[in-house]
């Protein structure tokens, strides 16, 4: 095989976990956040699909396309500057973020309209040890394919415009996360490569390895460890990123990295079940690919609806994630 066809196949199998990572994400989200509302449970009590043959987004997945936004625009070279103009333009200038707003977003959003810049934009903010930053950051995970410590960098870039500490090494742990899966690490290395970005002594450390622990004294079982995971990763705030990202990679490696049954099972863990089940969609897409995911799941999930973020209403997730892929440098 010549250099060119290794090339060639090589983006079509990087855009191939491109898009399977972002899809993944958003098929997550639609499904985790159908799974928790009580209508849902009262209905169907598991949840294993999505209502009238479509999903729809919340700001998970349109937070995520906000980031893809400003990548295309920087050329994969991502600054400050870039973040702040993406929400000046699609956030702030918004007003009111909808029902599926999130709290980190909020606050980060009337601190800029105030004058305030990053970081303190993020560390004056009163939710800024949430979930919020991580699940926007997949698109990171994307761009960085194979370089961490680029997904790291540049996923604290993003996520300090509205988070701190906590809130921003999940961020990195995600961001990292992706990156490694694309390049077709294990589920054991995915895990230890997000771990990796995380102070020892944090929050979000002590409460990863926390969860790690539970999985051993479960012996690898995700029934074993359903409640313990609850109840010993339980915040009062429920979105925190100590409990979701601890969460969701101990979700992703009990179920061994296996979509479906990541999905289907970080959206019926209840609590903040739209993020577990967008982090692990997003994990597991990038790892396995297209192949790995129901077709009518894609084709529901592809056109966000714009509940959150207006401007990515009918945008196709299919062509953001090609443009990610032309931004993926190749080693030699």
């Amino acid at each position: 095989m010549n250099t060119d066809n290794q090339k060639r196949n090589r983006f079509d199998d990087l855009t191939n976990k491109a898009y399977a990572a972002l899809i993944g994400l958003a098929i997550g989200d639609s499904l985790g956040d159908q799974a928790r509302s009580p209508e849902n449970q009262i209905l169907y009590g598991i949840t294993r699909d999505m209502y009238a043959n479509q999903s729809w987004s919340t700001d998970d997945t349109e937070f995520a396309l906000l980031v893809a936004q400003e990548l295309i625009k920087s050329k994969g070279e991502l600054t400050e500057d870039h973040v702040v103009q993406a929400w000046m333009e699609h956030v702030v200038s918004q007003n009111d973020l909808g029902d599926k707003g999130g709290e980190s977003e909020k606050g980060a959003a009337n601190n800029l309209r105030n004058g305030l810049r990053p970081p303190y934009s993020g560390s004056d903010n009163s939710y800024n040890d949430s979930d919020g930053a991580a699940m926007r950051v997949i698109p990171i995970g994307i761009v960085c394919a194979g370089d961490p410590d680029r997904a790291a960098r540049l996923a604290a870039v993003d996520a300090s415009i509205s988070h701190c500490r906590d809130g921003i090494w999940g961020a990195q742990a995600v961001a990292v996360g992706v990156a490694v899966a694309m390049v077709g690490a294990s589920v054991d290395l995915i895990v230890q490569s997000a771990r990796s970005v995380i102070p020892d002594d944090s929050w979000l450390g002590r409460w990863f390895d926390k969860g790690m622990t539970i999985i051993e004294e479960a012996e690898g079982d995700l029934w074993k460890a359903w409640t313990p995971l609850h109840q010993q990763l339980r915040t009062e705030y429920r979105a925190s990123s100590a409990e979701a990202i601890s969460e969701a990679f101990a979700i992703f490696k009990l179920t061994k990295g296996h979509f479906v049954e990541g999905v289907l099972s970080a959206s019926n863990f209840g609590r903040d079940s739209d993020t577990l089940a967008a982090l692990v969609g997003s994990l597991a897409g990038a790892m396995n690919g297209l192949d790995a995911i129901p077709e009518d799941w894609i084709v529901k999930s592809r056109h966000p609806t714009g509940r959150c973020l207006k401007f990515t209403e009918g945008i196709d997730i299919y062509e953001i994630a090609i443009e990610l892929s032309r931004l993926i440098k190749f080693s030699d």
